[in-house]
């Protein structure tokens, strides 16, 4: 039985007190005295939050996902550092035998979590069914959704979100037996109108990938997707390394959609000095705090979700208990994970230790303290 002091973030608000968590990772005991977030962020005590969940990671620590091989484990151990307790492994727009070697690959990975990693929940495929007039960073490898490959690749690895473009012919009369199978489906790197999108959301779409990002923007004869996603959608990802998207954008975002939930894009430069790195087969370029492609679109991000909790806090000035569910607890409902992204009796001990200034002091994954001398 381990134990943490401190104020601890909890479905029903700060708590000053302990949480306890037994050898198999699962929270047994909060004790405490309710107190106000204010109290709780000015008292000089550690703040405990649940453990940030990243659905949108392509890279980090000088690895990329596509590059199989340990890529998957350097990069669960450059996130953990920053917080991430659980993420999905996310792939590129590729052939299918370049999909089929990150997914070999990954299936070790997410059956055995490295100690100093956060858990690997299984794969986001963003892509390759995705519109080939909004690639965006992505390799030109679009194609229509094919059942056979996408079957494949699942029992590789776990595939536990599916990026699509529904205007993509073949595409959206799928979206209601993909979700059947189990699949979670999200609308992106699409050129689709707002119909599309509201009929997408109908059939069994869930959300969203990295909002106003490679989408059709909204105007106000033509709302496009992101009116579709603004006016229907319950949950959608965004980038919020104040690059991506405009902070007054994220505002837009933030009054519209009830879940909406933050997602870092990283790439291989994350926790990486600026340089040349490897974004699926394209090189790509860390500098002025962003990552791009040589023609200067784009190609993720730096971004980790520590960094994106302060940004939401000390820029947007959202709430720490709001921020908190948008790096954890609505990623964790959206995949349905009802014993992650919360800290409550039961739930897995995924644990971030912060101090006022909302930097990391530890991390616990399923219970497990993670090494940072290791973490990259």
């Amino acid at each position: 039985m381990s134990t943490i002091q401190g104020n601890i973030l909890t479905p029903a608000g700060f708590v000053s007190g302990s949480i306890s968590f037994n050898d198999a990772g699962r929270v047994t005991r909060i004790d405490g005295t309710p107190m106000g977030e204010s109290q709780a962020r000015e008292s000089g005590q550690p703040l405990v939050l649940p453990g940030f969940i990243d659905l949108h990671v392509h890279g980090g620590g000088g690895r990329d996902i596509m590059q199989g091989a340990d890529a998957g484990v350097r990069v669960s151990e450059t996130h953990a550092r920053h917080g991430t307790t659980s993420m999905l492994a996310t792939t590129m727009t590729a052939p299918k035998e370049d999909l089929v070697m990150a997914l070999t690959a990954l299936k070790t990975v997410c059956v055995d979590r490295s100690a100093h990693g956060a858990r690997v929940l299984g794969v986001h495929l963003e892509g390759p069914y995705i519109n080939d007039e909004k690639l965006g960073a992505q390799p030109d490898f679009a194609r229509p959704v094919q059942l056979n490959e996408l079957n494949a690749l699942n029992l590789l690895a776990p595939i536990r979100l599916i990026t699509m473009a529904p205007e993509v012919p073949g595409n959206m009369e799928l979206i209601d037996s993909l979700r059947e199978a189990g699949y979670r489906i999200q609308i992106g790197h699409t050129t689709g109108s707002y119909e599309d999108g509201v009929n997408a959301l109908a059939r069994g779409a869930g959300g969203f990938t990295h909002l106003f990002n490679a989408m059709t923007g909204m105007h106000h004869r033509e709302p496009g997707m992101v009116g579709a996603a603004l006016a229907h959608a319950k949950y959608a990802e965004i980038i919020p390394d104040l690059l991506h998207v405009h902070p007054g954008a994220i505002r837009v975002a933030l009054r519209s959609i009830p879940c909406l939930y933050c997602v870092t894009d990283s790439t291989s430069a994350t926790g990486m000095p600026d340089g040349e790195y490897q974004l699926g087969s394209h090189k790509v370029y860390k500098c002025m705090g962003g990552v791009r492609l040589a023609d200067g679109t784009l190609a993720g991000s730096t971004l980790t979700l520590d960094q994106a909790l302060r940004n939401l806090v000390d820029t947007l000035g959202l709430p720490l208990h709001d921020a908190s569910r948008r790096v954890s607890t609505h990623a964790a409902d959206y995949l349905g994970l009802a014993d992650r992204g919360r800290l409550s009796v039961g739930s897995w001990a995924d644990i971030v230790v912060l101090n006022r200034d909302l930097h990391i002091q530890n991390v616990f994954v399923e219970g497990n303290s993670i090494d940072h001398a290791h973490a990259g």
